[in-house]
């Protein structure tokens, strides 16, 4: 079998979360055989029996439960799970994780470039990475960076240290507000001679960022842990959006009616809405498949990056309707 340090140690990768399998079959062997090795294993038992042939080529596993199960004469490859996918050494270590969600695996054995088995990554190990992702993508949906073994602790850190990792994207979240103020300032003129436009700027930018936010932590999960398409996520979050859209268009169009007495402002608020919430679950989508798409972790597309693109683009939205209604 490989040697498991020559895979490196870097914590992003599969390697890092193994250890030695408790207990490797050829798929010839008895499963009386592989019992009475089991007793003589140095290793506490495991969750899972790694099945290699003659060249310690790993060919599948079997649930040590099933295992111990069995009749003695059954032979191993009769239990073995045979169409397990291949999860190499340097696969991104969450890759690993959805793996084994995907096809119910309690261990995940790992194997090198050739086939030949490394190791397992038991349960403790992919709990470990489930959790350490989760506070990694907390970080990264609040605009704070990648996160080091001490940054795990974000509460306890110095002030400096904790100032470091979130200024990044808030400095590119202010360079935002500068153009969102530009873009209010254009419509100075439309604000002084109805300055009831000006009322519903808050709850606009307000609904498009939390329909935003939704996407994105769906689209973040997404990329990571399933297999659908672009195409099929964005057509799914663009019919979501336009109903979500539409329906606060339509709660919103008679309230404002009544309470102001002016239908054209009304349907500028409710088209805008409409389209806002549309524009928000794209935006929630696009900006994180396209930094996944250039290397990048999807989910440094959230926070306040994707926060002020949807602000700007809402106000854009907002006064092209009040333009093309109102005035």
């Amino acid at each position: 079998m490989a040697s498991i340090e020559s895979t490196g140690a870097h914590l992003d990768v599969a390697a890092a979360h193994i250890e030695p399998p408790w207990l490797v079959a050829t798929v010839d062997e008895s499963v009386g055989a592989v019992r009475a090795r089991a007793r003589e294993a140095a290793l506490p038992p495991g969750e899972i029996v790694c099945i290699v042939d003659d060249t310690g080529r790993l060919v599948g596993s079997v649930e040590t439960a099933r295992l111990f199960a069995s009749a003695d004469d059954a032979r191993v490859r009769t239990l073995a799970r045979l169409d397990l996918p291949v999860v190499r050494a340097d696969a991104d270590r969450e890759q690993m994780v959805s793996l084994a969600i995907e096809h119910g695996l309690s261990a995940v054995p790992v194997v090198d470039a050739a086939g030949h088995l490394l190791g397992v990554a038991g349960a403790t190990a992919l709990m470990d990475i489930l959790r350490r992702e989760h506070v990694e993508d907390l970080h990264r949906l609040a605009g704070i960076s990648r996160e080091t073994e001490r940054a795990v602790e974000a509460l306890e850190e110095p002030p400096l240290r904790r100032a470091r990792h979130r200024l990044p994207w808030l400095l590119v979240g202010f360079g935002g507000s500068v153009v969102a103020t530009f873009v209010v300032s254009r419509f100075e003129a439309a604000l002084a001679a109805v300055p009831a436009i000006a009322f519903f700027v808050p709850a606009l930018v307000y609904l498009a960022d939390a329909i935003g936010t939704q996407s994105e932590a769906v689209v973040v999960r997404g990329l990571s842990l399933s297999r659908i398409g672009v195409a099929r996520l964005l057509g799914g979050e663009l019919r979501t959006g336009l109903l979500i859209g539409l329906v606060l268009a339509l709660a919103a169009w008679p309230l404002v009616w009544l309470a102001f007495g002016d239908a054209r402002l009304a349907a500028a608020v409710g088209l805008a809405l409409a389209g806002a919430s549309a524009l928000a679950t794209v935006l929630g989508l696009m900006l994180p498949w396209a930094l996944a798409r250039l290397g990048t972790d999807p989910a440094y597309g959230s926070g306040p990056l994707a926060t002020i693109v949807q602000d700007v683009l809402s106000l854009v939205i907002y006064f092209a309707c009040v333009s093309a209604v109102v005035l």
